[in-house]
């Protein structure tokens, strides 16, 4: 007897019930609040979950919406259910993404003569404006050395290499297990997908990043904003950062993207920034 599509299928371990379930649990849902929050009946996710039903295509989309999955991991969920990914990945560039280029070129224009930088979910420095790329000189004091082969220019990488920015940083301890533990949760809280963790572990096994950077630590009286104090050829310097997000986005580059703003933390740092602004 030939085997017809339907019972190749059937055949196949189910790989979408237990991503279903893992999602569940990890936003604390029962399998009611779903079913209410989705407007499927508690039964069929139950049968879902289980394996003795098999989901539609609108039915994987409506669930992993109603669970605010990311657009990156709904896309893995439709290749566990069988279908094909719904979500694009475009690149900054891609010609269908102009008007979010051009929003995101005026909010670095905008954010003159304060640095601002375009960086993706894990820190790969994808755009920057005149400032960021003035303040980075001021930081290395002079040109900045180029990534490792086959590596991007890393935010969080150079604050973590002793061979960069880490010896510049006053409160590096306070500064690097806050960066490494959000980072952490963040990753976890996107489904702990191997490429992300692949990349905590890259930056985790730099010297003196102790493996208890992952864990966020409560301070009693934690500050208002936490700041980064940088020391720079006698001079000093404290800027703390805002981060921005796109709203409402439909491509997994669009919701992993992050438009960070440096501002001065005193008036001391808010002239050293103007001054570097009128050398341009």
């Amino acid at each position: 007897m030939v085997n017809t599509p339907l019972a190749s299928t059937s055949a196949q371990p189910d790989l979408f019930g237990p991503m279903l379930r893992t999602w569940r649990r990890r936003r604390g849902a029962s399998q009611l609040a779903l079913a209410l929050q989705s407007g499927v009946s508690q039964r069929h996710v139950s049968f879902l979950e289980s394996g003795r039903a098999r989901p539609s295509r609108e039915m994987v989309v409506q669930l992993s919406s109603a669970l605010d999955v990311p657009l990156r991991q709904r896309n893995a969920m439709l290749l566990a259910a069988g279908f094909a990914p719904v979500y694009r990945e475009s690149t900054l560039g891609a010609p269908e993404l102009a008007p979010v280029r051009q929003a995101i070129d005026r909010m670095l224009k905008q954010q003159e003569p304060y640095p601002a930088v375009v960086i993706d979910r894990l820190w790969n420095l994808l755009d920057a404006n005149e400032a960021a790329a003035a303040f980075t000189i001021f930081l290395h004091e002079g040109p900045p050395p180029p990534p490792p082969p086959g590596k991007q220019s890393n935010l969080l990488r150079s604050l973590l290499d002793p061979k960069s920015l880490r010896p510049k940083v006053s409160n590096w301890e306070e500064v690097a297990r806050y960066l490494v533990s959000t980072t952490y949760a963040e990753i976890l809280a996107a489904g702990g997908e191997p490429k992300a963790l692949a990349f905590i572990e890259e930056v985790m096994a730099y010297p003196d990043v102790p493996a208890s950077f992952r864990r966020v630590r409560f301070d009693d009286r934690p500050p208002p904003v936490l700041t980064l104090d940088f020391l720079v050829g006698g001079k000093s310097l404290s800027v703390f950062t805002t981060i921005a997000t796109l709203g409402t986005p439909q491509d997994i580059t669009l919701q992993e993207v992050r438009i960070e703003c440096f501002f001065p933390a005193d008036d001391r740092s808010d002239a050293l920034f103007k001054s570097l602004a009128a050398k341009r």
